[in-house]
């Protein structure tokens, strides 16, 4: 099976050369599956729900795609799509444009953070967004092992702002819940936590305001953390390491 998934993903894909053209494709299979994962999560997904929503037979899917598993790994590529061209600029610049991109993906899919955890296959479209943020750290002294940490915590970053995003987004996700049931106890206790309140009320704003805060402060305090490691590595500053 992880040999079937290895061609599936990064080929060879034999066309046939003679016959009518196929009615299906394995590109228009997964757009399928992204479209419904998109309006209804990744639980809703079945290879019957894909094929009734391309209007054929279940047992005609099995012809480009093996199975449900498989069809997820291709659904990722497709969502993920490449990485936009790097931004202009120093190390710090350009991951942070990669990291706010990276963002961009999970907000537009967001069954993505269901699919893309655990060992498994990468296709080519996910790693070519490591690559384009490891490129980003070379020349800055970093070791090799540091680089792909640096990736490593700055994925699970956004990861984890796309979560809480994910889960606020219901009115009655486990966020939401938690602050109306914080919200009522400051109410009543708030005078003996004085910090937990101001920090409340001066965090409240329009809806995922408070997640763009976040993201971009968690965002900021990682790469001044690889700054100074680069700085006392190298003796330089930021901008004195841009590719």
């Amino acid at each position: 099976m992880a040999d079937e998934l290895m061609q599936l993903l990064w080929g060879p894909h034999p066309q046939p050369k003679r016959g009518p053209k196929p009615a299906l494709s394995r590109g228009g299979i997964a757009r399928a599956g992204v479209g419904i994962a998109d309006t209804e999560g990744l639980a809703a997904l079945s290879m019957q729900r894909v094929a009734e929503q391309l209007g054929k037979t279940k047992m005609s899917l099995y012809r480009y795609v093996p199975g449900r598993a498989e069809l997820v790994a291709l659904m990722v590529e497709t969502a993920i799509t490449t990485p936009p061209e790097p931004v202009a600029g120093d190390w710090r610049t350009r991951l942070t444009g990669w990291s706010h991109a990276l963002a961009e993906v999970f907000a537009r899919h967001p069954w993505l953070l269901d699919a893309t955890v655990g060992a498994r296959l990468l296709g080519p479209n996910e790693l070519a967004w490591m690559e384009q943020a490891l490129a980003a750290l070379d020349g800055t002294g970093l070791t090799g092992t540091e680089r792909m940490d640096a990736v490593v915590l700055l994925t699970s970053h956004v990861r984890g702002i796309a979560l809480q995003s994910r889960a606020a987004a219901g009115a009655e996700g486990p966020e939401a819940q938690f602050v109306a049931a914080l919200g009522k106890v400051l109410r009543e206790h708030g005078d003996a936590y004085p910090s937990v309140v101001s920090a409340m009320t001066s965090s409240a704003g329009p809806q995922g305001q408070g997640q763009d805060q976040a993201l971009t402060f968690g965002l900021e305090r990682i790469l001044d953390g690889l700054e100074a490691l680069i700085m006392r590595r190298t003796g330089a500053g930021a901008g004195e390491h841009g590719n």
